[in-house]
């Protein structure tokens, strides 16, 4: 099975293992890398590869390292690269399927933490959106040259201006120093066309003088 195949919610497990990690966002048809080190997830990738090959990224509330609370909202992917180090530790690409909203973390023996996932709410996840609904990029660009400015930011303005909208957003959206908040709030978008408004509007919250942008 390929991500592709995956097209309504019922394709999907209705329990996953969940990886806890502040600052971490994963979106549908965004490829994430990950450098896996600690036993516990080891053991949770080495479960993955062995089963659906699907875990789940969510952000954890609070300083708790070992336990942390969850965010009620989270994203799955699918392995889609996976190799091993000579230390023992695994390089892994991680390719966004469906967003999921936590509705019950479960009571397992596993080291590492799993939830019942409820899928529904983002089921639109499994589609991807026509070029024709994606928003305008100058918008975008505009605010994320004041931004990048300000805060003496080197970017590739050549990569920005030509990769795909969706791809750019999402990318923007995981690259951006925000808050765990901010973060959250990116991820919960309903749309792409929201996250790009979210993102529009954090970006100009750190312009001087430009007080009309504000979260909502």
């Amino acid at each position: 099975m390929t991500v592709d195949t995956y097209r309504k919610p019922t394709d999907l497990p209705e329990t996953i293992a969940v990886f806890p990690l502040s600052g971490v966002l994963l979106f549908p048809r965004w490829s994430l890398p990950l450098n896996i080190f600690e036993p516990r997830y080891l053991n949770m990738i080495d479960d993955a590869m062995a089963g659906t090959r699907m875990i789940g990224m969510i952000q954890s509330n609070g300083d708790d390292r070992v336990h942390p609370s969850l965010v009620s909202t989270g994203c799955a992917g699918r392995i889609t690269s996976y190799s091993e180090t000579d230390d023992g530790r695994y390089l892994i690409s991680l390719t966004g399927v469906c967003r999921f909203r936590v509705s019950q973390e479960l009571n397992v023996e596993t080291p590492y933490r799993q939830v019942h996932a409820d899928w529904q709410p983002f089921a639109h996840d499994l589609v991807a959106p026509p070029d024709n609904s994606l928003p305008d990029r100058l918008n975008l660009v505009n605010s994320l040259k004041r931004y990048t400015q300000i805060n003496s930011m080197e970017v590739d303005w050549e990569a920005v201006e030509h990769a795909p909208m969706e791809t750019l957003i999402n990318a923007l959206c995981a690259g951006c120093p925000f808050g765990t908040v901010e973060k959250q709030a990116l991820l919960e978008a309903q749309t792409v066309v929201d996250r790009a408004q979210v993102l529009i509007t954090l970006l100009d919250m750190d312009v001087p003088g430009d007080d009309s942008s504000t979260l909502q």
